[in-house]
């Protein structure tokens, strides 16, 4: 019996190693149709009050469930243009929810821009997005253009290059995306917002964290230093305000924050606690910066990109159906969410950068050793108990 129940258990081993040995190793053909069955499990559980459930956990969870869903969408369109039709039906019932009251209630209309500069930014970014598909009329031309000049307009009377994204609570990374959404428009609509992004940079470049030249994580109401939950999202935009720039910060980010099997959300030499930006830390990583770093990779045109992918179909317990696809049995929506945008992630204004230097491929050795011991030391019991059968 006991033998049976070995037996049965090393089979199983030997299924998983073989199952996560694919996908470390095998090529992949499709990169739109895994993210295709994401975003309609994404739309179910949308639909099932997901945004609102998230809304509970932090902060933004309502906006950002429905920001990176529309966003994602707008990324497969751009990618694969038989589905530009659909990704703007979609993005375009995102927007509108992020514009509802459920999508505006968080924040303070009497800030400027109106309602801070993180839902203006994000907004923003995904009405571009939008517009980049074109299948826009020219009323959400116009709306586009009339929320840019209000950005813009706050960035030119701001005594400073980071604005509030709450009363008093600035983090620099709002006001990347906000400034990349007035790139997209000049790149998309008319050229009208180039001196204030090059404004912002050169504010920005004198505002540098001391500690990496990396741009900080917050400044109001206290300077905190470059973390990897703000950072991963800054190096996605950066590209498209400025590459060069943003190529050297992201080399500086890779290798103050950017290890073997994730990203630490305090730079190397360095520790800290966890919280609501960076969830839970395992051995100082965190899971979230790594998820939106795979995004940021990718734009980068870094082959660690692929690394993190596949690590995150490893250890991520993808489960995927005819019509779906969700990680960890799709019990954190947001987290899909996340992942999705970040593995569709591509420059909307920038070209695409030159491709760095991926190294070798030994980094898949310690994952396959993980894999197959299991499934060898329990062949090898198996082998030994028959061997002392026959002896006796």
């Amino acid at each position: 019996m006991l033998r049976k129940f070995v037996i049965g258990v090393a089979v199983i081993a030997t299924i998983v190693a073989g199952v996560g040995t694919a996908r470390l190793v095998l090529p992949r053909t499709d990169p739109t149709r895994g993210v295709v069955k994401q975003l309609a499990f994404l739309r179910a559980e949308i639909e099932g009050g997901a945004d609102h459930a998230a809304q509970k956990q932090f902060p933004e969870g309502y906006f950002f469930l429905n920001a990176l869903y529309g966003l994602t969408w707008v990324q497969v369109g751009l990618t694969d243009p038989a589905r530009s039709a659909d990704a703007a039906a979609e993005a375009r019932w995102s927007l509108d929810r992020l514009q509802s009251a459920d999508g505006t209630a968080p924040f303070d209309a009497s800030l400027k821009p109106r309602y801070g500069v993180f839902h203006a930014g994000w907004t923003n970014w995904l009405r571009g997005g939008l517009i980049a598909l074109k299948h826009s009329d020219a009323a959400e031309i116009d709306e586009f253009t009339s929320k840019s000049v209000e950005i813009a307009t706050a960035f030119r009377t701001a005594r400073t290059p980071f604005l509030d994204s709450y009363p008093g609570q600035a983090w620099p990374v709002d006001s990347v995306v906000a400034i990349a959404s007035l790139r997209l428009y000049d790149d998309l609509v008319a050229p009208r917002f180039g001196q204030i992004a090059t404004n912002w940079l050169a504010a920005a470049k004198t505002r540098l964290d001391p500690a990496t030249g990396l741009l900080p994580h917050q400044v109001t109401p206290a300077l905190v230093g470059a973390r990897a939950s703000s950072q991963g999202m800054i190096q996605r935009f950066l590209v498209d305000i400025d590459p060069a720039f943003a190529r050297a910060q992201y080399e500086i980010f890779k290798d103050r924050f950017v290890n073997g099997i994730g990203v630490r959300e305090y730079p190397k030499g360095s520790t800290g606690q966890g919280d609501v930006d960076s969830g839970p830390l395992i051995l100082g990583m965190s899971l979230s910066a790594t998820v939106v770093t795979l995004g940021a990779a990718r734009v980068q045109h870094d082959p660690v990109a692929d690394r993190l992918s596949r690590e995150g179909e490893l250890l991520g317990l993808p489960l995927t159906g005819l019509k779906t696809k969700r990680y960890l049995f799709g019990a954190v929506p947001i987290g899909d969410a996340f992942l999705a945008w970040s593995a569709s992630a591509r420059p909307l204004v920038a070209a695409d950068q030159p491709e760095l230097n991926g190294g070798s491929g030994w980094w898949r050795l310690p994952w396959l050793l993980v894999l197959w011991l299991p499934a060898l030391i329990l062949w090898g019991l198996v082998r030994r108990r028959r061997k002392r059968r026959r002896a006796h």
